[in-house]
């Protein structure tokens, strides 16, 4: 069968190792920003923009490149998305400046967007139905992998061999990749022979994600809510607008009439909103409130993606033979448990607490996961494959952008515009609770939202 065939598991591969370069190159970013700031001098809204306008970029274009891979097909533009990864991470490695380290931090976005808009699309095409949860499932723990993998990897190329050799150790897994692609995928799935592109949907989508980003990442200032709010305006319009065209950039009836489409993205929505501002959160309160080295923040925040690379891959396999909604849903409700428990962290609570919540996190995060990956998935028909795997994206991104938005007005709320280093713990703590208490309640209603969906997916 084509499932345990060779060419299968090198496509899975392939498709693993493309899935692994944007979380590994984030997290690992993360670590070298000290190092790039010192060589470049950045001011310090240049430090911020080099991972919002990654985030920016790669959200714009994800549902136009699903668009325009079912036109010109998912091989093409999953390639094509390898490649451009692959030059902006080379040249972003011989950057003598921060305009173009920031150019190429953009076309590494829009090479992450064609990635994710097909690669989903791309391992399900491939694998029969009763395999899904079991490759999505490999897929994902990818992922966490490289989240867990990458401040060890990262930190050892920055100490020893510079900042630069990120960018450089990235170009060559993404160079790799590429070659596999060209040789292991071998249909290219076109499913749209009309040739025809929604320029103006795109052009209403682009600009209304943008606002709606950029501006809730700038809460609470004025700006931040002229430009959520208008964000959000040209997105609901954007939905109106494609509800009446013939060839639209993103198939909205998709999201209206299939209710468990709909609400299994509102629930994926909801967990990254609710959860991706943890380790952030976490990572200045360990190292400030508690005085703990970056080195040692990291060994202590690594339980939660480690975890969550061990049960993704089960619970993948899983939601192949039990119903992956139930299991989305339990899971999503343990992540509620974890978030409760971190509100009542202190400036003496035990490491050993910590990282018990963590695993609960990592443990539950995991579990909700990849069955709702393939709950989405097995929502839709094949030739909506690559749209759902753009929305999927886009709600990942627009969630961690409220996430770290939420954090922002934590912050703003108890410490204002001061240093971290001049800040008394406890105002640190007090945004840490004001976050995490909203989280949770945020989280409880994802519980909510993935509960009605549907009992099964056949």
């Amino acid at each position: 069968m084509e499932e345990n065939s060779k060419d299968y598991r090198k496509l899975v591969i392939v498709i693993c190792l493309a899935s692994g370069l944007v979380p590994f190159m984030g997290s690992a970013l993360n670590l070298a920003i000290p190092y790039i700031n010192k060589e470049l001098e950045l001011t310090a809204v240049t430090v911020g923009w080099l991972q919002t306008i990654y985030l920016l970029s790669t959200a714009i274009f994800q549902i136009p490149s699903a668009r325009i891979s079912d036109i010109v097909g998912r091989k093409k533009i999953f390639i094509l998305g390898l490649l451009f990864f692959f030059l902006s991470s080379l040249f972003s490695g011989f950057s003598n400046s921060g305009t173009l380290l920031l150019i190429h931090r953009f076309i590494m976005g829009v090479g992450s967007a064609m990635m994710f808009s097909t690669s989903n699309a791309i391992l399900v095409s491939k694998t029969p139905p009763q395999m899904r949860g079991k490759a999505l499932g490999i897929n994902t723990a990818a992922v966490y992998f490289s989240l867990a993998s990458a401040p060890i990897i990262g930190g050892g190329l920055t100490q020893y061999l510079g900042w630069k050799s990120i960018f450089f150790a990235s170009a060559l897994i993404s160079f790799i990749a590429m070659i596999g692609a060209v040789f292991y995928i071998k249909d290219n799935w076109k499913t749209d022979k009309q040739y025809s592109f929604d320029y103006w949907g795109a052009t209403l989508y682009a600009i209304g994600l943008s606002a709606l980003i950029y501006g809730f990442s700038t809460l609470p200032q004025t700006q931040g809510f002229i430009l959520t709010l208008g964000g959000a305006f040209l997105l609901f319009y954007f939905g109106y607008y494609e509800k009446k065209q013939k060839s639209p950039v993103f198939n909205i009836q998709l999201f209206l009439g299939n209710r468990v489409f709909r609400m299994s993205l509102l629930s994926a929505l909801i967990n990254y909103a609710s959860t991706f501002a943890v380790s952030f959160m976490l990572s200045i309160y360990l190292q400030y409130a508690r005085g703990l080295s970056p080195r040692d923040a990291g060994l202590i925040l690594v339980a939660q993606p480690i975890i969550m690379t061990l049960v993704t891959i089960k619970a993948g396999s899983l939601s192949d033979r039990k119903s992956p909604t139930i299991l989305a849903t339990i899971g999503m409700f343990i992540v509620f448990i974890g978030l409760i428990c971190l509100i009542f962290l202190s400036a003496t609570t035990h490491f050993a607490y910590i990282i018990t919540i963590l695993i609960v996190l990592g443990f539950g995060f995991g579990l909700f996961s990849s069955p709702n990956t393939n709950v989405i998935m097995g929502s839709v028909t094949k030739k909506d494959y690559s749209g759902a795997s753009a929305s999927m994206g886009t709600m990942r991104l627009t969630g961690q952008a409220f996430s770290m938005g939420l954090a922002m007005l934590a912050f703003s709320m108890t410490i204002g515009n001061n240093s971290f280093e001049n800040v008394e713990a406890r105002y640190l703590i007090s945004a840490m609770r004001i976050t995490f208490i909203i989280s949770s309640i945020l989280c409880l209603i994802g519980v909510y939202t993935s509960s009605i969906r549907k009992r099964s997916i056949k």
